[in-house]
């Protein structure tokens, strides 16, 4: 019986993770990480019911809590084309 060489370097193989430490016990750092000076943060306010028509929004509540920056309706983007708001 003939045994042949692996023709394969990296197939069938373990590789080395260098990474795989701080992974695994929760050191490594990730994009959602990082916290950069005067970051600001969003959040999406969705309708708690699924087909319905959103004939008004009111955001004066959201406006008047402390910290908020701003805050984005529909109304502050362009219609798609063709379409009317």
């Amino acid at each position: 019986m003939v045994v042949r060489e692996r023709p394969f370097k990296v197939v069938g193989t373990r590789p080395v993770r260098p990474d795989g430490v701080d992974k695994v016990t929760g050191r490594a750092v990730y994009g959602v990480d990082v916290r950069l000076p005067r970051m600001l943060f969003a959040r999406v306010k969705r309708s708690p019911y699924a087909h319905a028509l959103v004939k008004r929004i009111d955001t004066s509540k959201a406006h008047a809590l402390p910290g908020v920056m701003g805050v984005i309706t529909f109304a502050d983007f362009p219609s798609p084309a063709g379409r009317e708001a």
